[in-house]
């Protein structure tokens, strides 16, 4: 439904499509800048930042694509409006998901999508089985990952409804973090999306092995490849963590 509305109007959706990659491109912006007083960040060149950088918003883009509406649910809190969903025959976290699907933010996907491409043209990396391998289970499990903090904050707005702002520090904020090297952040911050949000395998730990880079903080090797098991992990959390808020939410009585 919310596709059809988006597309009755093709003009109009071209242009919030436009602006959305627009907006996106003005972070790898930021980046080019940089990159026009020095030839290294943090010991990494122009298109190994572009390989972060593209990872980090290709995966954001597909979580915030399918369950970004997700960070709304604090509103439909503070009105009561969740009592709809939850008298609806479909499952409840299927109908908040889809709620406002915005087709749009595919702008931010492909804007990504392009940079990426354009770092692994640049990288002309040795391209083995295990190379593709971590490549193609970093954007499917970053997806994951990022989509379960969407679901575990959207969990927690039915405790504190005005708590979308904290959520979207771990998203965007996270996906800003890991468009940069470790190698410029403190070792205490970066071991930080290690073993507490683990953000750092949606891309930092598995590029190690893609880019053939020296690990900058001495974490064990094998976390290069568990990306897999940390996604797992993660929407098993976030799965608990929504059933918790459902369990919890009471209407407002309106």
């Amino acid at each position: 439904m919310w596709i059809r509305s988006a597309m009755a109007y093709p003009t109009a959706f071209w242009i919030t499509f436009t602006g959305n990659a627009l907006a996106s491109f003005m972070d790898f912006v930021v980046i080019v800048i940089m990159f026009g007083h020095t030839h290294l960040l943090g010991g990494w060149t122009m298109p190994q930042v572009a390989f972060l950088y593209g990872t980090s918003g290709v995966t954001l883009g597909l979580a915030d694509l399918l369950i970004g509406s997700m960070d709304q649910l604090g509103q439909r809190v503070r009105e009561g409006s969740v009592d709809t969903v939850l008298v609806r025959p479909v499952s409840a976290f299927v109908q908040v998901a889809a709620d406002r699907f915005a087709l749009r933010r595919l702008g931010r996907v492909t804007q990504s999508g392009l940079v990426l491409v354009w770092a692994l043209l640049r990288l002309h990396l040795d391209w083995t089985p295990g190379r593709v391998l971590v490549l193609a289970g970093m954007l499917l499990c970053g997806t994951v990952i990022f989509g379960s903090v969407f679901v575990a904050g959207a969990a927690f707005q039915f405790v504190a409804a005005d708590a979308a702002e904290v959520q979207n520090s771990l998203t965007y904020g996270g996906a800003t973090l890991l468009q940069y090297p470790p190698t410029v952040f403190a070792r205490d911050l970066v071991l930080g999306t290690v073993y507490g949000v683990p953000l750092a395998f949606v891309n930092w730990l598995p590029a190690l092995y893609v880019l053939g880079v020296p690990d900058p903080v001495g974490v064990p090797g094998w976390l290069r490849f568990a990306s897999p098991l940390a996604a797992l992990l993660c929407a098993a959390a976030a799965g608990l963590a929504w059933r918790a808020g459902i369990r919890s939410y009471r209407s407002t009585g309106s």
